[in-house]
């Protein structure tokens, strides 16, 4: 969504791209100078984008200096990846008390949504976050979405600072499989179970332990 003026707009999303890509790694200092050249606009469009970039924990603003690109810790990894289990548990439960009908519903487009072989880069990335953006979506509550959007945002930084890379599309992509394929077939507690071996998986790929994660408790 538009939040200022076009300029303003364009100067968010290229200094968010190279956030999230791991081009501007943590601990950089970003001249507004140096991104307002490198796009051809003035200063101001850019002040702006630092500003916003800051209110969602990506920079810290320095006056006369310039920006400090927030490092993202590993240890902040495990926090991410337990709001994420618990924000896409409260989902598939949202949905399981619909009924059957409903949850088979969602594993067909989870299904047809993750067809195919594993793409390369960032292909891969939008890919799976597709797949978790349906079924956050599916719980019908827009502010948990958004509050999953800025946790995907962190953990795509995440990974580009680990070691995770292109060998684990596949596994990751297999997980989804499962999960749809146990939705499809209306087992609500086996797709719960598979969810959560998918967020431990994740953490894994990460560098991170899984060990002692905190997991929803199931619905009485």
């Amino acid at each position: 969504m538009s939040r200022g003026t076009p300029a303003a707009d364009r100067a968010y999303e290229h200094v968010k791209t190279q956030l999230l890509d791991g081009t501007y790694a943590g601990g950089a200092l970003l001249s507004e100078g140096a991104v307002a050249a490198e796009l051809g606009v003035s200063r101001t469009p850019v002040r702006e984008a630092f500003l916003r970039l800051q209110s969602e924990g990506f920079l810290r603003l320095y006056p006369k200096r310039g920006a400090l690109v927030v490092p993202v810790s590993l240890s902040a990894g495990r926090e991410i990846m337990e709001t994420r289990l618990l924000l896409e548990t409260y989902a598939l439960d949202t949905v399981t008390a619909r009924g059957e009908e409903a949850l088979k519903e969602l594993g067909g487009e989870l299904a047809a949504a993750d067809a195919g072989p594993p793409s390369a880069g960032g292909g891969t990335v939008e890919a799976a976050r597709d797949f978790h953006s349906r079924l956050l979506s599916a719980a019908g509550n827009s502010v948990v979405g958004g509050i999953y959007a800025s946790l995907w945002d962190q953990q795509r930084r995440l990974a580009e600072a680990s070691l995770t890379g292109p060998e684990h599309a596949a596994e990751d992509i297999e997980e989804h499989h499962r999960i749809a394929r146990a939705l499809q077939e209306g087992d609500a507690h086996t797709a719960r179970a598979l969810l959560q071996e998918h967020i431990s998986g994740i953490l894994r790929r990460l560098g991170l332990s899984s060990t002692d994660l905190r997991l929803p408790a199931p619905p009485s």
